[in-house]
């Protein structure tokens, strides 16, 4: 017998057996749950499911509620979707767990670190290069020149060395790139300039012709790669690699068009009457000075660096060359400085060596090619004086943390001295030279909404002309959220977010080897694997390449270094999905979580308790599906948990069911084997 009622002011009708739920399902309003299980006796632990009686005021967990007849139910009114909000972010107070591995959160595109690894490291390349280019659309560059995030925070650093996940990029594109080619939709009219070649604009013009928009690029030099192609010296990435990655854009259909420039032979109201949006990548190509007298006599840094490129790595030897600055464009022009022949190579920087913002691997191999380091040291004034560059110095103290987080270089009175040169480069940064017309911040990059990439209406911006001289993974991920934003306006699509709710466990550096669960049986112990240098002395006369692009056999052993610590539930957890889409917020609740737990004692089972929610599904499926008790809820309050009875472990048999892994809502049971 049906009966009528209401869900949100709407007549619906209910069959005999239907649950509020049930008929919301039915009518197209998805109630999220929990616990419900169609093939158990109702369980009602986790209230995600809420919904409002309207008439009384009380909420019923929808997935066992039956309704009444002329019964109105409130399902999606505001107050109700607070009060799931609020049981979610419960459930995550409490939640301890990992949604994506570490290297994952810290890679600024975000790319799935974990499983490119995976794929390369079983030696299935072109499966682990499509992945590599979901976001990182120049593995072949990103795989030379990345500052390596991902490394810093491979849980692998807590009992050695971290995963050399940078490599799998690069031998993955190295194999496969020339014919590997992405599924391309139709072009749905649509087009959109892109004002700048470097890895942004690139990166821009890469995802709008893979959602079917027509990216038109426009740099300003006679060839594409911004910073990658006129900053980093060959010895680091090899410009007919870049050609070669740069050739694979133009077989997708984008076009370049070379020697324009925007504010002088290129006007921004042209480009958005010719076209139905703009994204402006123009870079940082204007360097900052040293702020000293004298300053104009000094080289700068990427000026120097583009010289070498655009003169096929033949230049005059700089003579005694001094390089002020501590970051990786200052580590670029050191090293030059020796493969062009310097006799004589010193770096001043105003800090200590600790606080250099270079790459580490970078000062290391600077010092092994002979470079002289001085810390602690500031110039006051160039002059030139018989011919040659005179640098007076001042030597520093460390004082107080600054902004950075790193002790201000304080001056010490009367420590001046004067070092002679013949070459002085100033590498002390970079900013914006914006055209005139677009709005800048007090930094002098162009301003942006929230978003960080929206400038107006169908006018867009995006990597270090927004963000300042970063990374070229960094200004990847910029150019990939500016193309989201233009085809979201163009096309009218829905954009999912790129950083779905994440619960996390903490980064290596705030566990203990304890706590970092190991989700594979074969866990390689091995040390990180080496790469193979070429001499210190060809390093020093020559621009070859430093380093061969890894074995297949040394990435094989190295892959079976990854812990694999994501959840390997991530991509259809229940609790993830429905917080995510609910808002919520991973501490929105405060307090002491469970305490990180595991049971890896059955040869393909995992029970990682601090993923646990309590809900009670598999303790009824072993009982009501399976007819066996093998699970139970056990202790009490904060402390109750799911364990097997005298906790003996699951049963040797419970790999031929696995009926309360299919059911686990979180991912806290499920099989260790992921590959």
């Amino acid at each position: 017998m049906s009966i009528e009622f209401f869900l949100d002011g709407k007549p619906v009708t209910a069959e005999a057996g239907q649950t509020i739920m049930d008929v919301a399902r039915a009518n197209g309003i998805n109630i999220p749950g929990l616990c419900g299980e169609k093939r158990i006796s109702k369980t009602t632990s986790c209230f995600v499911c809420v919904v409002k009686d309207k008439k009384t005021g009380k909420f019923l967990p929808s997935c066992s509620a039956m309704p009444a007849r002329g019964q109105e139910i409130e399902v999606t009114t505001p107050e109700v979707l607070d009060m799931r909000r609020t049981a979610l972010n419960l459930l995550l107070s409490e939640h301890n767990g990992d949604c994506e591995a570490p290297c994952t959160l810290a890679c600024p595109a975000h790319a799935a670190v974990e499983e490119y690894v995976r794929a390369a490291g079983n030696g299935n390349f072109e499966e682990a290069l499509k992945i590599i280019k979901e976001r990182i659309p120049m593995p072949i560059t990103v795989g030379r020149v990345c500052p390596r995030f991902c490394e810093k925070q491979c849980r692998r650093n807590i009992d050695g060395e971290p995963v050399a996940i940078n490599e799998f990029k690069r031998l993955a594109a190295d194999m496969c790139y020339d014919s590997f080619m992405e599924e391309l939709p139709e072009l749905t009219g649509k087009s959109v300039a892109v004002v700048g070649g470097g890895p942004a604009g690139i990166s821009a013009a890469y995802y709008l012709r893979r959602m079917g928009i027509k990216p038109v690029i426009f740099e300003k030099m006679p060839a594409a790669g911004g910073m990658t192609r006129y900053g980093i010296p060959e010895y680091r990435l090899p410009k007919a690699l870049l050609d070669k990655e740069i050739s694979h854009f133009v077989k997708m259909g984008i076009e370049f068009i070379y020697g324009r420039e925007l504010g002088k032979d290129l006007q921004l109201d042209e480009l958005q009457k010719d076209f139905d949006a703009v994204i402006i990548a123009i870079g940082c190509w204007q360097a900052s000075g040293m702020r000293c007298e004298g300053e104009e006599l000094a080289l700068a840094g990427i000026d120097f660096l583009r010289n070498v490129v655009e003169n096929g790595c033949v230049a005059p030897n700089p003579g005694k060359l001094l390089v002020i600055g501590g970051g990786n464009t200052a580590m670029d022009c050191l090293r030059t400085g020796i493969r062009l022949g310097s006799p004589d190579v010193t770096c001043i920087y105003r800090r200590t060596e600790a606080e250099m913002p270079a790459e580490k691997i970078e000062i290391h191999e600077a010092k092994e090619e002979g470079v002289k380091f001085q810390f602690l040291t500031a110039p006051v004034k160039l002059e030139k004086r018989d011919g040659k560059l005179i640098l007076t110095c001042q030597q520093m103290v460390p004082g107080e943390p600054d902004a950075s987080g790193r002790r201000k270089p304080v001056p010490q009175p009367g420590s001046e001295f004067e070092i002679a040169a013949d070459t002085v480069i100033a590498a002390i940064g970079q900013k914006t030279a914006a055209p005139a017309g677009l709005p800048v911040d007090r930094y002098g990059c162009l301003a942006v909404k929230e978003d960080k990439v929206t400038i107006s209406e169908r006018l867009y911006s995006a990597g270090d002309c927004v963000s300042g001289a970063a990374t070229v993974v960094e200004a990847l991920a910029s150019g990939r959220s500016a193309a989201l934003a233009a085809a979201k306006d163009l096309l009218g699509i829905s954009i999912a977010p790129d950083n779905p709710i994440n619960v996390s466990r903490g980064r290596w550096q705030e566990l203990s080897r304890d706590e970092i669960v190991v989700l594979r049986d074969d866990l390689s112990r091995e040390p990180r694997e080496k790469l193979d240098f070429i001499s210190v002395e060809e390093r020093k006369s020559t621009f070859k390449e430093v380093t061969a692009t890894i074995s297949q056999e040394k990435l094989a052993r190295e892959g079976k270094r990854c812990i694999e610590c994501s959840c390997s539930d991530k991509n259809e957890c229940k609790l993830r999905q429905f917080a995510g889409e609910a808002g919520c917020k991973t501490d929105a609740y405060s307090g002491i979580r469970q305490s990180a737990s595991y049971d890896v004692r059955h040869p393909q089972i995992i029970q990682d308790r601090g993923k646990c929610i309590k809900c009670g599904v598999c303790v009824k499926i072993c009982k009501e599906v399976v007819n066996k008790s093998l699970l139970s809820l056990q202790k009490r309050g904060f402390a109750s948990c799911i364990g097997t009875a005298f906790d003996q472990g699951f049963p040797d048999s419970c790999r031929e069911c696995g009926e309360c892994i299919k059911a686990c809502p979180t991912g806290a049971l499920d099989w260790r084997k992921k590959r």
